[in-house]
Parts: structure tokens; C-alpha cells; sequence
């Protein structure tokens, strides 16, 4: 059996478990054997952990309309460097991707860029006004995986159980920025005894949960009430999850069977309002940080699998808008190329978390969300995949990333788990030197 690339003594971990060391040999996308084989290329894999590649479900590539900040291709690389191989556009763009000749464009122009592979999101709402429903067949068909009208909140509550229904029968599972906006009002941090200090308007942890209990109703409403059943297994996906109270309502209503599931960002695993006592802006994010209870609710919802999955947001911005004082420079965290090895050093090394959890809630489980089949780390598996260092020691730099925006909340940060190659359906699309 002849491959294309084999990687020689590569450790193997996937949402299934440590597997230990194998000789993976990759040919026509897909793993071919985990005995090795004859191979047109070898790369030495010993010390080198070999994972599913990751998805993210939420990222902002900022095209069309606002390429100043990103584009597809240095979002897209940014992606492979971070070992993702899929990723969710969101369509907070300009103009938003509301109709289907914009999906099918952006699906177009990313397979011709040829990283990571783009699933775009379209907007549940036309121009994401929260009036009128967007297309959703015309949708789906064209390419798009969810709808959401991510960057505002849908404030009517008849318009998104009609935008459950009309989803749920073309398979999309619509996904929300679960936050009233009446209690945020102009809040540009958590509301708290940090943001009183400071003098500066917060946002209340019970924005977050005040929608989230309404967003919950309606599920409820159109699962119990209306007899809607999705074609997977998620009918609302609450993004970037940032409250313990919010945790406390998305677990109960699992435990009930109500079909939602939800996200949490590196962020907010990693930082809390206390990195804005010096009203740096490079803090400045929406839902905002929050406390360190709220934190560490958080990775005990993530290790329990009542949070889904991790999700970047990454949300770039010019470094000339996050130069603004706090109260106007713009919300948002760039962290494609930064969020496994943060998670990883973090959470796994520092703290214990199992790594096939970890892996899990990058890889397998985001693709359950959008109903796609897990890749596991055997024979006959698609091979897109990503080669990490789990001894390398970096710190992060910003000036080096593949992204636009080039500043980082973690930048100087010394971090292990560094991927090196990533492989799209069995070809590299990304390596560093190692």
C-alpha cells in the first residue's frame, strides 16, 4: 500500500482517548493504515501528538465589505495555523450575507484560497433587521450550515420561533447572540464592583441570562408547543456563553431534552474584568468578561459537556480602532492562531483537563452541532487533521500571526501545544518548520 505522507511515530488522541504511537499513513484523503506503508514523503512524528483537525463555529472573516480588518485568505490561513480545517463565517458583513449568491460566493472564492474549508452562516433576518425571514432552502442549498444574526440580538420573540420552524425543516440550526438589549444598554464591560471603580457603564451578567430564559421559552414553545423537530440534533445554539446563571438555565433545559446546544470562547475561559483595570481596549469584547466564579462555572460546564464546544468569535479589528479608549474602540478578540495551544496550556496542562475532552470539544463535537460525522483516528477516516507540539514552548506574537489583526489580550504569553501541519482531506495546507 502506497500513501502519500506518512507520519512516522506520531501519538495519537482523538474525542475517543489517547491511542498511543502509530505510524498514520495518509493517501486519496483519508487514512489509509495505521501500521505505516510505503509513503511518497515521511515525516518524523516522534514527541508529536496527531488530532482531528478542528472546527469552529463561529469566526468572523469580515468579507465582504470589510476586508480592511480581515479577508478569506489571511482569515483562512489564520485558521490552518490554529489547526483548525473548518470553519463558520459569520454574515455580520457588509453587505450582509443574507441571499444565497453571497454564500455561494464566499464558497467559491475560499476553495480557490484553498486552506481551511469556509461553512458560511447566513442571517436568519434580512440585512439582519430582525423583520423578515431570510430564504432559508435557498440558503441551505447554496452551502450555508446555520443561520444567525450574529452581532445583534433578535428581539422579537414571534419572528425567531418563525425562524426555528422555517430552519428546523431545512436542517439548519439557528444560532443566537443571547443578550437583551434593553439591560445591556451602553455597557462596555461586566457590570460589577471592577466597572464601578472605574466609572465606567457595565453590562449586566442578566443581559445574558434575561435572553437566554426567553430564547429557552421559545424552544420550548416551538419543540413542546408546535411539535418542530429538527433534522439534527441542535435546534438553538447559544453563542459565547459568558454567566454562570446562563450555564445554570442551558443545563437544566438539556436535562429536560429541549433540543439546544451552546459555546464558550477562549476569552472567557481565560480572562476576566479584572484585565481591565488598566482600560486597556484589547479586553473590550461582547458578551464582556466576567468574573472569575463565572470563569470557573464555565470549564466545569465545559469538562461535563453541558458547553458544547469551544468557539473562537474571533472578532478582528485595524489595531487603529482597539487604539481607542475603551468607551469606543470597537468589541472583539482575534484568536484563530492562538486558541488551542492557550486551552491547552491552560486547561490541560496547568489544570488537568482531560486532553481527549479537549480535543472533543474542538473537533467532534462542533461537528456534531452541525450535523457532520466525527472523524476518528483510524483506518478508512478522512485524514483532515492537525500535527501539535505538546513540549514546544512559544510565546505569543502577535506581529507574527497570519490574521489582519495583529495584537493579541495574550500576547507575551508562554504557551505549549503549538500546532505545526495541518492536513485538509489529506493535503497540507499549512506546516511550520519543526
Amino acid at each position: 500500500m502506497k500513501g502519500d505522507i506518512l507520519f512516522k511515530d506520531a501519538t495519537l488522541v482523538d474525542a475517543r482517548g489517547k491511542h498511543g504511537i502509530a505510524d498514520v499513513l495518509i493517501g486519496e484523503g483519508r487514512i489509509l493504515s495505521l501500521f505505516g506503508g510505503e509513503a511518497k514523503r515521511t515525516i518524523e512524528a516522534k514527541g508529536l501528538y496527531l488530532s482531528p483537525g478542528f472546527l469552529d463555529l463561529h469566526t468572523h472573516l469580515r468579507e465582504p465589505g470589510q476586508e480592511v480588518k480581515e479577508d478569506l485568505q489571511s482569515g483562512l490561513e489564520a485558521a490552518v495555523r490554529g489547526g483548525y480545517t473548518d470553519v463558520v463565517s459569520m454574515p455580520n458583513t457588509s453587505p450582509v450575507v443574507d441571499r444565497a449568491e453571497a454564500v455561494r460566493a464566499l464558497k467559491e472564492k475560499s476553495a480557490r484560497i484553498g486552506f481551511a474549508r469556509l461553512h458560511p452562516a447566513a442571517a436568519l433576518t434580512q440585512g439582519q433587521e430582525g423583520q423578515l425571514l431570510c430564504e432559508a432552502r435557498a440558503l441551505r442549498e447554496a452551502g450555508a450550515v446555520l443561520l444567525s444574526d450574529d452581532g445583534r440580538t433578535n428581539e422579537d420573540a414571534g419572528v425567531l420561533a418563525l425562524g426555528l420552524r422555517y430552519a428546523a425543516s431545512w436542517g439548519l440550526p439557528v444560532a443566537v447572540h443571547a443578550e437583551d438589549a434593553g439591560l445591556r444598554r451602553g455597557g462596555v464591560m461586566h457590570e460589577g464592583e471592577v466597572s464601578w471603580r472605574l466609572g465606567l457603564p457595565g453590562n449586566p451578567a442578566y443581559a445574558e441570562t434575561a435572553r437566554i430564559a426567553r430564547d429557552l421559552e421559545v424552544v420550548r414553545y416551538v419543540w413542546e408547543g408546535l411539535g418542530v423537530r429538527p433534522q439534527g440534533e441542535t435546534l438553538l445554539h447559544i453563542q459565547h456563553l459568558s454567566t454562570k446563571r446562563g450555564l445554570e438555565l442551558v443545563r437544566q433545559a438539556k436535562r429536560e431534552g429541549l433540543p439546544v446546544s451552546t459555546e464558550v470562547t477562549p476569552h472567557h475561559l481565560t480572562l476576566t474584568e479584572a484585565h481591565l483595570e488598566g482600560l486597556d481596549p484589547l479586553y473590550k469584547v461582547a458578551p464582556p468578561l466576567r468574573t472569575k466564579a463565572d470563569v470557573e462555572a464555565l470549564l466545569e460546564g465545559l469538562l461535563e459537556g453541558s458547553i458544547d464546544c469551544v468557539a473562537t468569535d474571533h472578532a478582528p479589528h485595524t489595531e487603529d480602532e482597539k487604539a481607542l479608549d475603551l468607551l469606543r474602540a470597537p468589541f472583539g478578540i482575534p484568536s484563530l492562531e492562538v486558541a488551542w495551544p492557550l486551552l491547552y496550556t491552560k486547561l490541560v496542562e496547568e489544570r488537568g483537563f482531560p486532553l481527549p475532552t479537549l480535543v472533543a470539544r474542538f473537533s467532534s463535537d462542533p461537528r456534531r452541532i452541525l450535523g457532520l460525522p466525527p472523524i476518528h483516528l483510524e483506518e478508512g477516516a478522512e485524514a483532515s487533521l492537525v500535527l501539535w507540539n505538546p513540549s514546544q514552548k512559544r510565546s505569543v506574537d502577535p506581529r507574527g500571526f497570519a490574521s489582519k489583526a495583529k495584537y493579541s489580550p495574550w500576547a507575551g504569553w508562554t504557551l505549549l501545544g503549538w500546532p505545526v501541519l495541518t492536513l485538509v482531506e489529506g493535503r497540507v495546507v499549512w506546516e511550520a518548520d519543526f
